[in-house]
């Protein structure tokens, strides 16, 4: 609680946090969420713009191909938006690359209102493509911006809120798509379109609010206004002994450029960094949680609720995922990244062992059905605890300035092309193990619990100068501790 009345008080941070937010993870949230309301309107219209063109029905296999290919076209976006996240970053900075990537939500939106009078479902599917390589530039860009923007008492709390962000975008998806307001027949053009509000949002308030600091120093050099920025995002409190660590931080970075994606898995120095950022950012695309979503609607069916309240219960879903993200975000600094990432796969694992015995006895045992569904909102609460908003902090935290870019490259580039695989694969998966298909999922949440054990290193409340110490102290356990003090001169430290 500490941790969030700091965070109140500090008001220019928290709408930094706000205006990132809505225009960055929201839109990854909201995007992938809603569009599951109008599946069938879009393959009818579909169908009729190929009836209308060629005088004769499209056949069902290819609608459902086409269908599959706009759903698709988003994490292939997202892969292209996280391969462009580093380079913007870079160039641009931080804060002028969020305002940027709104272009490709413009461009989305106006594809997808004009895109049933233009009877052209090929809009839809460049609009899914625009929409996911904004929410890859995002994906990378925000955490980074709000990870360099907070102070080190706060970094996880305010990382975190990236999280909290995305699944307030997939809750609002889910609500905005009930058949009562935007997921009927013909709203669904409007539906689509609708991811214009938040980057409009985003257009008129990020503008008002400063930079990241470490960015205007260390990649730009620019001592006033890193120091005009601080004083905007602390207020009242005194910064001299954070512009100090920043000087400290820039000194180390002296000489270096910007470390380039590949070049990350080459440096010896780097070694448990990058393994930690491939190992648990797999297994957070790998622990199954997507694919509860994918199971909850014929649960909830089996277990009675009516076909016209499944919706509803749907929301819950989304909104559990909400609710533990906050209360990570308020813990996350008192029980620190370690306890919340061991918990979460810890109690997945537990709940997923249960919900696999639960789906093989539904049909022998009538309250198995109920089990089912407590287990559903039981693992994505799990998920929600440690997996789901940790996992993001990493690159923020495990690298330093030359080689942070590169590694939300790495992560995005990961994250998209895992999400992409499972979406491509599951249907094969769940008709070849059927009740057990949770099974491998199970194991990828033990082996996520036992690499933060053993591997992860703890960061609550250190500086970014610490953190590269004792992580060249485990890189190179018999020799001498890594980056020190030198004098502060201006570099250009992410050059590309």
């Amino acid at each position: 609680m500490r941790a969030l009345q700091r965070l109140i008080q500090g008001k220019v941070l928290l709408l930094t946090i706000c205006a990132a937010g809505i225009g960055g993870t929201f839109q990854f949230g909201y995007n992938l969420s809603i569009i599951n309301a109008p599946t069938l309107h879009i393959q009818d219209f579909t169908n009729e713009t190929w009836w209308a063109r060629t005088g004769r029905p499209l056949p069902d296999h290819l609608v459902l191909l086409v269908w599959s290919l706009m759903v698709s076209l988003y994490p292939l976006g997202g892969l292209f938006g996280a391969l462009l996240a580093g380079p913007l970053a870079i160039k641009l900075g931080r804060k002028k690359s969020l305002l940027v990537n709104n272009v490709f939500v413009v461009a989305a939106a106006i594809l997808f209102g004009f895109s049933r009078r233009a009877g052209s479902f090929e809009m839809i599917m460049l609009g899914r493509l625009l929409v996911g390589v904004s929410a890859g530039v995002s994906m990378n860009v925000q955490p980074m911006y709000l990870g360099e923007s907070a102070p080190k008492e706060l970094r996880g709390a305010v990382a975190m809120t990236s999280a909290i962000f995305a699944a307030l975008g997939v809750v609002m998806g889910q609500v905005v798509g009930l058949r009562e307001l935007l997921g009927g027949p013909q709203a669904w053009p409007l539906l689509l379109a609708s991811c214009l509000v938040p980057g409009l949002l985003q257009l008129a308030s990020l503008p008002l609010l400063p930079e990241s600091p470490r960015y205007l120093l260390i990649d730009c050099g620019d001592t006033e206004a890193c120091l005009a920025a601080l004083q905007r995002l602390r207020g009242p409190a005194d910064v001299a002994g954070e512009l100090a660590e920043l000087e400290q931080e820039r000194a180390a970075c002296r000489d270096r450029r910007a470390r380039r994606p590949w070049e990350l898995f080459r440096e010896r120095a780097l070694r448990r960094q990058v393994a930690s950022l491939v190992v648990l950012g797999s297994a957070m695309e790998l622990c199954g949680n997507d694919t509860v979503y994918a199971y909850a609607s014929g649960v909830f069916r089996e277990a009675g609720i009516p076909e016209e309240k499944v919706q509803y219960a749907i929301i819950g879903t989304g909104s559990c995922e909400l609710l533990t993200a906050f209360v990570s975000c308020v813990v996350i600094e008192r029980l620190g990244r370690r306890v919340l990432l061991m918990g979460g796969y810890c109690l997945m694992t537990c709940w997923g062992s249960v919900f696999t015995v639960a789906l093989y006895l539904q049909s022998s045992i009538p309250w198995m059905p109920y089990l089912a569904m407590s287990c559903i909102f039981a693992f994505i609460l799990s998920f929600g605890i440690g997996p789901a908003g940790v996992t993001g902090i990493l690159a923020t935290e495990l690298f330093d300035q030359t080689a942070r870019p590169a590694a939300y490259m790495v992560s995005g580039a990961l994250m998209w092309t895992m999400l992409f695989l499972v979406g491509l694969g599951f249907p094969f998966i769940m008709e070849g193990l059927s009740h057990f298909i949770y099974v491998p999922f199970l194991g990828v949440c033990v082996c996520g619990a036992i690499y933060t054990g053993f591997f992860l290193p703890e960061t609550k409340g250190k500086t970014f100068l610490e953190i590269s110490e004792e992580l060249h102290r485990l890189n190179f356990p018999r020799k001498s501790p890594g980056p020190t003090w030198r004098d502060p001169e201006v570099i250009l430290s992410t050059e590309l």
